[in-house]
C-alpha cells in the first residue's frame, strides 16, 4: 500500500528541508524505517501546522513517500508507531478527476454562463482577474486549444507552474484533456487571470491511466503553491486554487478511524497543508464530486457521504453543480461532508457547451466544470479585493450568504444555494465585507 510518513527529524534537517535552496535526500531524513520502501524520487516536504491544528500535528515536520507491503501492513504500522521520530503514517490514495456519467445534451453555452456570472458588470468594475494567480490542479493545460476555442490571449506563468516528479512536459503544452476544460471555464469570468499549470493528474503509476494521480503529488504541488503565495507582496496577495478531482473509494484509503486515514482525518498531511495554504491567504476550491444519488459516477464506492477529504475541508469552497436553468444536475454529490458537515458550500454552473474538449457537441460537465466556473469568479473578485482586504474565510462567507438559496435555506443538495455574482458584487460594495 502506498503511504506517507510524517517525521520529526532534527531541527537542522527540518530547516534544510524547508529551505528551497537546499537539496535533501529522502533517505537523509528517514534513516532506517524497516518495512517501508522509501520513494527516493519524492523530495521530502516541510509540513507546517496551521493555527488551531490538533495537538497531534507537529508544528514543524517532514513528509516522505513510499510503500508498505500489504502482507506486512499491520506489523509495519505497529513498528513505525513505536519510533520516536515518526509522527504518523498516512494513506496516499489514488485521486482522479470528476467526470460525469450519462449522455445528456448540453444545457446552454459558455456565453450563457458568462451572462449568469455578470461578466460584463465584473469587467466594468475592474474585476477581470488581471495579475491574479489562478492554479489549475488537474491534467495539465493546452493553451493553444483554449485560445482557439475562446479567442483572445491566455496568460500562463510557466515559471510559477510545477510538474510532479517524473512528469515531463511544459506548462500550457500538455495534451488536450480535462485540465484544458477547467482552464476554459475559469476564464469565463476572469479572462485576464494568470494561469499556473499544476498537472498532478499526469502522475503515472504501474497499471494506472492518464487520469490517475497520487495524493502525495498534490501535497507536493500545494507545498509549491505555498511558496508562490508567500513570495507575493502581502498587501496584494492573491492565489486561487481550482481542484476538480477527488478520491472515489474507501478501498484506496486506510479505514475510517485508523490514524492514517485521509477521508475523515483532519490531521492527514494533505488536509493539514490545505488549511495552512488557506491561512496564508489562498482561496481553495474543490469539486464536490459526481456521486449524487440520482446519477452517480461508476467509480463512486462510498455508500454514503461521498464528499470526503479535502473536498469537504472546512477551509475550502466545495462546489456542487447546477445547469444554466439553475437545476441541480443529478450527479452532483450531496452532503453532509466528512470533514465538515455543511458541504457542498454552493453550486455553480455546469453541463454547458463550452470548451469542446470532449467533442464539438459534448458539454463541459460534472462538478469538474462547476468548480473552475466558481474559481473564475473568485479570481475576478481578487483583482480588486486581495486577501489583505478580504480574507478567504470572509469571501467564503460572502459567497454563501449571497447565494440564491432554496426554500428552507441550507440543504445538502444545493448547499447555501446557487452562485449569484450580482449579489456578491452588491454585498462587497455596500457592506464593506461583514465578517
Amino acid at each position: 500500500m502506498r503511504a506517507l510518513i510524517q517525521l520529526r527529524p532534527s531541527s537542522d534537517l527540518i530547516a534544510a528541508v524547508a529551505d528551497p535552496n537546499v537539496s535533501v535526500a529522502a533517505s537523509d531524513v528517514t534513516g532506517e524505517l524497516p518495512g517501508f520502501d522509501l520513494d527516493q524520487s519524492f523530495n521530502p516536504l516541510s509540513l507546517p501546522g496551521p493555527a488551531g491544528a490538533a495537538q497531534a500535528v507537529a508544528a514543524d515536520s517532514v513528509v516522505v513517500r513510499g510503500e508498505i507491503a500489504d502482507a506486512e501492513l499491520d506489523a509495519t504500522l505497529a513498528r513505525l508507531g513505536r519510533s520516536a521520530a515518526v509522527v504518523g503514517v498516512f494513506s496516499d490514495p489514488r485521486i482522479e478527476n470528476n467526470l460525469t456519467c450519462g449522455g445528456d445534451q448540453a444545457v446552454g453555452t459558455g456565453g450563457d454562463v458568462q451572462k449568469l456570472l455578470h461578466s460584463g458588470d465584473l469587467g466594468t468594475a475592474g474585476m477581470d482577474g488581471r495579475a491574479v494567480a489562478l492554479a489549475i490542479v488537474d491534467t495539465g493545460i493546452n493553451v493553444a486549444r483554449v485560445q482557439e476555442v475562446r479567442g483572445g490571449q491566455v496568460n500562463i506563468d510557466a515559471a510559477r507552474s510545477w510538474n510532479p516528479p517524473g512528469v515531463t512536459g511544459t506548462a500550457g503544452q500538455f495534451p488536450v484533456a480535462h485540465g484544458s476544460m477547467c482552464a476554459y471555464d475559469v476564464l469565463l469570468s476572469a479572462p485576464q487571470a494568470v494561469l499556473l499549470d499544476i498537472p498532478v493528474l499526469q502522475s503515472k503509476k504501474q497499471g494506472g491511466t492518464q487520469m490517475d494521480g497520487l495524493l502525495s503529488d498534490a501535497l507536493a504541488g500545494f507545498a509549491h503553491l505555498r511558496t508562490v503565495l508567500t513570495d507575493q507582496p502581502e498587501a496584494s496577495r492573491a492565489l486561487v486554487v481550482s481542484n476538480s478531482w477527488g478520491s472515489f473509494s474507501p478501498d484506496w484509503d486506510f479505514p475510517v478511524g485508523q490514524p492514517g486515514n485521509y477521508s475523515d482525518n483532519p490531521s492527514h498531511p494533505f488536509n493539514v497543508i490545505v488549511g495552512s495554504l488557506e491561512s496564508a491567504g489562498a482561496d481553495i476550491l474543490f469539486a464536490a464530486g459526481n456521486c449524487g444519488r440520482d446519477c452517480p459516477d461508476g467509480r463512486c464506492a462510498y455508500k454514503e457521504r461521498p464528499i470526503g477529504g479535502a473536498n469537504s475541508h472546512p477551509s475550502v469552497l466545495s462546489i456542487g453543480g447546477v445547469d444554466t436553468k439553475g437545476q441541480r444536475v443529478g450527479y452532483s454529490s450531496q452532503g453532509p461532508g466528512r470533514l465538515a458537515d455543511r458541504k457542498p458550500d454552493i453550486c455553480a454552473y455546469t453541463h454547458f457547451l463550452g470548451s469542446k474538449v470532449f467533442g464539438d457537441t459534448e458539454p463541459d460537465t460534472g462538478t469538474s466544470a462547476a468548480c473552475p466556473v466558481a474559481a473564475g469568479l473568485v479570481a475576478a473578485i481578487r483583482t480588486v479585493y486581495p486577501a489583505s482586504k478580504v480574507s478567504p474565510a470572509q469571501l467564503r462567507a460572502v459567497l454563501q450568504r449571497t447565494a440564491a438559496a432554496q426554500p428552507g435555506g441550507y440543504d445538502y443538495d444545493y448547499g447555501y444555494g446557487v452562485l449569484d455574482a450580482a449579489a456578491v458584487l452588491a454585498d462587497l460594495k455596500n457592506t464593506d465585507v461583514r465578517a
